[in-house]
């Protein structure tokens, strides 16, 4: 992978800080986003001593329209950012005739707003040079939103949707894409007694995850799923999902819904 520049939200632990020391270590710049200025500063002096790179922070609350509209401007007009990982996000909703419609709303803003607010800030710059990375972080549940709670998989949903959308769009400009699904991970959401009545063959450490997302990166993956054991399995979903594409849109109801 060519040295870039990537610009990663979420950052402050889990997922994004693990993605932080790998990147660095692979000699990328890093621009650091989160909440969490302390935290922030404390794994970016870390990764600049380990590595030598070079680390910036940006403290912001990307469910904040100020936030996120200063976080994309930066994407918008620094020509040094070549990356994005979004991978900023929350779940923690309870059943939806219990849950609060304002941290509902809060993840909307978080999962769904920001992820399209960011890639469409750095997009354009990317698609005009015919280079570039963005890794969108979504789940598994966006494959089963039978078996969770209702709005924390429809918003993983969208953000693969949204992902394999842009591979259309932007692969062919020479841009990377990539959706990573990951399973239970291993993370501060998590805490752990919620994890010990998980079946430990069901929980993958954050190491690993980051680490098999970043080797299908490397294999030009356009979606990963981290814990599958074969992705012919999931190019059989897509495969009867794009087969009901000739019969979706026709003249005609189709004959169980006409009456005699």
């Amino acid at each position: 992978m060519t040295k870039q520049t990537f610009l990663i939200t979420g950052a402050s632990d889990g997922i994004g800080a693990v993605y932080a020391d790998r990147l660095a270590r692979r000699g990328h710049n890093l621009i650091l986003v989160a909440r969490r200025a302390d935290k922030l500063a404390d794994l970016a002096a870390r990764l600049h001593s380990e590595t030598g790179v070079a680390v910036e922070t940006l403290s912001a609350d990307l469910a904040s329209a100020d936030d996120l509209a200063r976080i994309e401007a930066r994407l918008r007009d620094d020509d040094a950012i070549t990356g994005l990982i979004n991978n900023a996000g929350i779940a923690g909703e309870t059943s939806f005739v219990g849950a609060d419609p304002a941290y509902l709303t809060g993840m909307i803003d978080l999962n769904i707003l920001a992820v399209t607010r960011l890639s469409a800030a750095i997009a354009p710059r990317l698609a005009a040079a015919g280079s570039g990375t963005i890794v969108n972080i979504t789940s598994v549940t966006a494959l089963m939103p039978d078996g969770f709670t209702a709005v924390y998989p429809a918003s993983k949903a969208y953000v693969l949707a949204f992902t394999e959308a842009l591979q259309v769009e932007l692969g062919a400009k020479g841009v990377r894409i990539q959706a990573v699904l990951p399973g239970i991970t291993r993370t501060p959401i998590w805490d752990e007694a919620q994890l010990a009545n998980i079946p430990a063959e069901m929980v993958m450490d954050v190491d690993d995850m980051v680490d098999a997302a970043l080797a299908g990166l490397d294999a030009g993956e356009v979606v990963t799923i981290p814990a599958l054991p074969d992705m012919a399995d999931y190019d059989a979903y897509v495969a009867a999902r794009s087969a009901l594409r000739p019969n979706l849109s026709l003249s005609r109801p189709a004959a169980r819904y006409l009456t005699i």
